[in-house]
């Protein structure tokens, strides 16, 4: 074993929000010595190829669709040239570049020092780290959290799954390809099916059901995937994929070999997207050696504090499977911080009432209990559901085929009518969501809504007026 080369109090492996937060908490306000190992970009998943150049993908696709919906409006606007993707693509580069050098220096700013390369346990409460000029060093930690994140998914038993790409790749692609495959029914896929349809290219989409977001309220299942073929995606239900080869003489150009509820078929596209899952990136870590057990599915087993089976060691985020979203992962690191080194004992994150958004066309969201987990959970009895569709405002000025859908659903359990589930669909659902959100986590009841008077007009006034 590599002598010691540096001790600190608090060693986080993994350089994505919820680890860099909780490094430079300890440091910054509780004045740990705090150290940070990240073998990638800072910012981990989210900032580099997640929900912050999602976010800017998204805001571009919701342009396009302001541009045709101009006319509406009594605007004369004229596309004269196709979205130029390759500029748009190295401008969001330069953004995220920006952002990993704020995160830098933040960490600087906050005492907490940073090591580029890959780490490993050679012990309970020591790592050794490979870094990037092909030197090593092994670092000495009284406390350790495990934060690395999670890689997308690619199919092993496909041949020729190798050509296609994750949601990492799509952050790469230097051209817009013409026409797209996307393979998943989560989040992922339905917000990258939705951005490529809205800026144009041709796009389908394979699930294995009959809806996708199938985590969701029944009722975001049927209005998200009924718009999605609306506003064009082809959707091909109860779908598999057994082969793709590339084409001959059509450099990039793919063939899927697919079947799905229609019978069995042969599709030509230049960009196929696997968005079927995420695996926790632990394989190398050499866990054992620290004691860190893993779950039947491979995550890190933690209990409600972030402790693993192994004294003094954590771990938090993506790599634990519990709620995947980078706000909990920042949460969580906040707190346990506040535990270790604030004097803090009780400090924990509460993973219930998460609420969370899917950047589709139009937006969702959502927090709580879906309708059927109220029914589980309360017996029918108990559960009163308060719904509303409409169409928003926004399209009063449009023809029918342009109106895009609004629905609103409140689940009530109790007497008193406590709301344990809201799930939003339509214009503006991701900015309302965080104001009704804090009222959910406070325990509100459907009588606290009617109590607060409607702003008018908008679409949020619904949810206040419900009856």
């Amino acid at each position: 074993m590599a002598p010691i080369s540096k001790e600190c109090e608090y060693l986080v492996i993994g350089g994505g929000s919820g680890g860099l937060a909780s490094a430079r908490r300890a440091s910054g306000i509780h004045g740990a010595k705090s150290i940070a190992i990240e073998s990638k970009r800072l910012g981990g998943t989210c900032v580099n190829v997640g929900c912050v150049p999602k976010k800017v993908t998204w805001n571009a696709a919701a342009i396009r669709e302001t541009i045709h919906e101009a006319k509406a409006y009594g605007f004369s606007v004229e596309e004269t040239a196709p979205f130029d993707w390759t500029s748009f693509k190295h401008k969001r580069d330069a953004y995220v570049k920006r952002l990993n050098g704020i995160y830098e220096r933040n960490l600087s700013n906050d005492n907490v020092e940073h090591v580029h390369g890959r780490a490993r346990f050679v012990g309970k409460n020591e790592v050794a780290v490979a870094k990037d000029d092909g030197s090593s060093e092994t670092i000495r930690a009284k406390h350790i959290l495990i934060a690395v994140g999670g890689r997308p998914n690619v199919p092993s038993d496909i041949p020729g799954a190798e050509y296609g790409i994750t949601s990492d790749g799509f952050f790469d692609l230097e051209k817009q390809p013409k026409k797209v495959a996307l393979v998943g029914a989560g989040y992922i896929a339905v917000e990258l099916a939705g951005m490529f349809n809205a800026l144009g290219s041709e796009t389908h989409l394979f699930i294995r059901h009959d809806s996708f977001l199938r985590n969701f309220d029944p009722m975001i299942q049927e209005k998200i995937t009924a718009e999605y073929e609306k506003k064009g995606v082809i959707i091909h239900r109860q779908s598999s994929q057994s082969k793709v080869e590339q084409i001959p003489g059509k450099d990039g150009w793919l063939n899927l070999h697919y079947k799905d509820s229609k019978g069995e078929g042969v599709l030509d596209i230049d960009c196929l997207l696997w968005a079927i899952g995420r695996a926790p990136e632990v394989e190398d870590l050499d866990l054992a050696k620290a004691g860190v057990q893993l779950d039947h599915k491979g995550y890190i087993s933690v209990d409600e504090f972030q402790n693993t089976s192994a004294d003094n060691i954590y771990a938090l985020g993506d790599v634990c499977g519990k709620v995947e979203l980078t706000p909990v992962a920042i949460a969580a690191g906040r707190k346990l911080s506040d535990r270790l080194f604030g004097g803090h004992k009780d400090s924990h994150l509460d993973y219930t009432n998460v609420p969370s958004v899917v950047f589709a066309h139009p937006e969702v969201g959502s927090i709580g209990l879906s309708e059927p987990q109220a029914r589980a959970k309360y017996g029918d009895a108990d559960v009163k559901v308060y719904k509303s569709e409409f169409v928003a405002m926004y399209y009063s000025m449009m023809d029918p085929d342009q109106k895009g859908p609004s629905a609103f659903k409140i689940v009530c359990a109790g007497p008193e009518e406590k709301v344990v589930g809201l799930h939003i669909l339509g214009l503006g659902c991701a900015e309302m969501l965080q104001g009704f959100g804090v009222a959910v986590k406070m325990g509100a009841t459907k009588k606290d809504f009617d109590s607060c008077v409607a702003i008018h007009p908008t679409s949020a006034e619904e949810l206040v007026t419900m009856r």
